[in-house]
Parts: C-alpha cells; structure tokens; sequence
C-alpha cells in the first residue's frame, strides 16, 4: 500500500521541481530581458515579467539574492549618474556666470568706446569751428567755394 503511494507522492515533487525549474528559468530570461531594455531589476519588475509571484522570488535564495545584488548596482550607478549630472549643473552655472560677466564687460566697453568716439567728434567739431572762426580755410570750405 506504500508503494503506489510513494509513487504518486515522487510523481507530485517532480511535477513540482520541473514547475519550479520553469519559473525559475522564466526569472532568469525576464532578469535578462529588463537588463537588455536598461531598467531597473526590482522585485516588482521581475515578477511582471516572468509572471512569479512574489513569494516564489523571495523564498528562492539565489533569485532572490540576484535580484537583491542587481537592484544595488542600479541604485549606485543611478547614484553616480545624478552627482555627475550635479557636477554637470555647476559647470554649466560656472560658465553661464562667466558668459555673463563676459557680456558686461563688453558692453561697458562698447559703451566707453562710443563715449570717446563722441568725445572726439565734438572736439573736431569745436576745432573746426575754432579754425572758421580765425579765418583758415578747412578742406569743406575749400570744396564749397571750388563749387
């Protein structure tokens, strides 16, 4: 009577070890699947995808310790990812600083050039007017008075 029994109880573990095997290796190609696509290996993500539970991920150590390993390595690279995208930000404020003082000092320039060009015109002007006034002839003069 144990026999057919025992035989009935070796048929259920081994139907139960080869579902296992298959959801196992459905964990593994969905873990390679997310890797592939670039997202993130959570528990959640990988359930989803192999179509587990979250029990079966959980109570397989080595499935749950890769997934455990994986979601580490995205959180420090995701880490890494968002101080370089920091360092990035303060080099780009560092420049738009210094473009903008940049743009100041031309303007200030710009300004004390047009300044000094005008400076200059009225002098001439006042020289010119100055050497009319004293009687010499200035080169406009002389082209009116050929006309």
């Amino acid at each position: 009577m144990n026999d057919p029994r025992q035989r009935r109880i070796d048929t259920l573990n081994q139907a139960a070890r080869r579902k296992s095997e298959a959801k196992t290796k459905a964990t593994e190609a969905a873990i390679r699947t997310l890797i592939k696509r670039g997202e993130s290996v959570t528990f959640q993500a990988v359930q989803r995808e192999a179509g587990v539970s979250h029990s079966f991920l959980y109570t397989h150590p080595t499935l749950r310790e890769r997934i455990e390993h994986l979601r580490r390595q995205h959180r420090t690279a995701a880490s890494r990812a968002s101080t370089s995208a920091g360092e990035n930000n303060n080099i780009v404020l560092a420049l738009t600083s210094e473009i903008t003082r940049l743009k100041k000092q031309l303007r200030d320039t710009d300004k004390a050039l047009r300044d000094a060009l005008a400076q200059a015109h009225n002098e001439n002007l006042e020289l010119r007017r100055e050497l009319d006034r004293r009687g010499r002839a200035t080169p406009r003069t002389q082209e009116r008075g050929a006309c």
